[in-house]
């Protein structure tokens, strides 16, 4: 059976390894170099003792006086503020001026290493003296014209500067103790917080949960596709690789910058403002997904941004057809009424017997539904759209809005079915808003311009309502100035526009407010 460790025995033995062999590593370069720097500092101070002692001025005078009292009191005092292990005076003939031992002055100095100073050079040397081995700092002293009228030497124990060795390695082998209790200290509590951080679970079931998440989402339907706070995609699952692949995306997404890959995403938008956005359609090379967003937020903070997404090109197909089909039942729900409105008008006379007004209600009647008809079917050539402004205008009726076809309105030729579905969402939309626009205006009325041919298509609505109030917002999905769960009609006219390729302007008024569109026909439309 396979041992399983313990997340925190794994970290604690590990970072103890890791502390242990840094410390010893330490250990061994700092050994050396404190072995050195504790070395250069005790020559360092000799040489200073000894250069201070050679400016002296009653050093220059006993040299030249030849008195040695003046000079021994003075080095005695030096040598004792500097815990020095002697100074010594002495003149060009290596005679001892000073001396921790007042029987050996006036004796030759002992040695044999002061002959360069006696011959002008400072240098710091390591020999045994009367006093023992010692570390040696030598000084040359000149008198006021320059000429060297003797020298200076300063000792230090090399007992005692071993003895500052010892203490220098003692400590780093403390240094080194207390690093490896901190560092196992220091891994137990790591491991804790890693423990809890990773909701109490274990290596293996770390290593499982993660098999499990990557089944998960390489046997989802929906295509699913993650970036980091950088924008290069971090995660794509086989779904989602089936989609760009139907989309003529075909190289691995992995790295990439999504801008790159795939421009019209809006990751960045999300990973900027922090929000989600749901149930957004987006054309991908032809190919119509639905798609949610969702930033990625670890401590308040966005480190990145998920997108999940659906083909629903066969969707939005039949979402169109369905469009079409309750268009054209509004229509005839309208027709309809109106037809049994003008029933009951007619029931009433032969009730009354007005057979004459009964006759002549129905010849006007008679030729204004044949003057409307004979001018949308003469003006506009494609029937869906022509039995669509039929439906619209008995709406229009039963709503006690008068709208107008105007007589300029003309469309040369039948539309494509993708375009002519787009055309009526666009109609409709503006129509409607327009008639419910009017509701409290006295003057209730709209007129519709159509015009198309094989080059372009342009299409203005008119009212004579009051106006739109916050004329740059009115295309944002959910806004709206008639309460709330609104908002969607205008903002699925521009949708619909721009699938078009077409452009939409709109002009507010006081007492209206006018709709306009314009498409170039040899554009076509984007397909979904």
């Amino acid at each position: 059976m396979k041992v399983r460790f313990k997340l925190s025995a794994i970290i604690t033995i590990f970072v103890c390894i890791v502390v242990l062999v840094s410390l010893l590593i330490t250990d061994l370069l700092i050994s050396d170099t404190t072995s050195e720097r504790i070395q250069n500092n005790q020559e360092e101070k000799a040489q200073i003792v000894s250069r201070t002692v050679a400016e002296s001025r009653i050093v220059k005078q006993g040299l030249q006086n030849e008195v040695s009292d003046n000079i021994q009191s003075y080095t005695s005092e030096i040598q004792s503020i500097t815990e020095m292990m002697f100074v010594v005076v002495m003149d060009m003939e290596g005679i001892r001026y000073s001396h921790p031992n007042r029987n050996r002055i006036g004796e030759k100095f002992a040695g044999g290493d002061e002959k360069r100073v006696l011959q002008g050079e400072e240098y710091v040397s390591t020999s045994k003296g009367t006093l023992g081995d010692s570390l040696r700092a030598f000084t040359p002293v000149y008198d006021n014209s320059g000429n060297q009228i003797g020298a200076v030497a300063v000792g230090i124990s090399l007992g005692n500067i071993q003895q500052a060795l010892t203490q220098g390695h003692h400590n780093i082998i403390k240094g080194t103790v207390y690093g490896i209790l901190v560092g196992m200290i220091g891994a137990l509590l790591l491991a804790k917080y890693i423990k809890r951080m990773l909701f109490g679970l274990e290596p293996y079931e770390i290593s499982k949960l993660l098999k499990e998440r990557s089944t998960m989402l390489q046997s989802v339907h929906e295509g699913i596709l993650a970036v980091d706070e950088n924008l290069h995609i971090t995660l794509v699952n086989k779904s989602a690789l089936r989609i760009f692949k139907k989309a003529g995306l075909t190289d691995n997404p992995i790295g990439k910058e999504i801008s790159e890959y795939m421009p019209n995403s809006k990751l960045a938008r999300v990973i900027e403002t922090g929000q989600s956005e749901r149930n957004e359609e987006l054309d991908l090379n032809g190919v119509s997904i639905l798609t949610n967003r969702e930033p990625l937020i670890v401590n308040n903070q966005t480190i990145g941004a998920i997108s999940t997404f659906r083909d629903k090109t066969e969707v939005n197909q039949l979402a169109k057809q369905l469009t079409g089909i309750r268009t054209y039942v509004e229509a005839l729900r309208a027709q309809s009424h109106e037809f049994m409105n003008r029933l009951h008008v007619i029931l009433g006379m032969v009730q009354m017997e007005a057979y004459d007004e009964l006759e002549e209600f129905i010849r006007k009647i008679i030729d204004h539904k044949n003057h409307e008809t004979s001018m949308i079917t003469n003006s506009i050539k494609d029937p869906v759209i022509a039995g669509f402004l039929m439906g619209k205008l008995s709406y229009a009726r039963e709503e006690n809005v008068e709208l107008v076809v105007t007589p300029d309105s003309q469309m040369k030729d039948p539309l494509s079915v993708e375009m002519s579905q787009e055309l009526i969402t666009i109609i409709g939309n503006l129509i409607d808003n327009a008639i419910e626009a009017l509701s409290d205006s006295e003057e209730k009325r709209i007129e519709l311009t159509l015009k198309g041919d094989n080059e372009k298509l342009s299409l203005e609505v008119l009212d004579t309502g009051p106006g739109i109030p916050n004329i740059e917002k009115i295309f944002q999905k959910g806004f709206s100035t008639k309460g709330s769960d609104r908002g969607f009609g205008l903002y699925l006219t521009k949708q619909s526009v721009d699938k078009l390729n077409g452009e939409i302007d709109v002009i507010s008024y006081e007492n209206g407010t006018n709709f306009k569109v314009f498409v170039k026909m040899e554009e076509g439309i984007e397909n979904d």
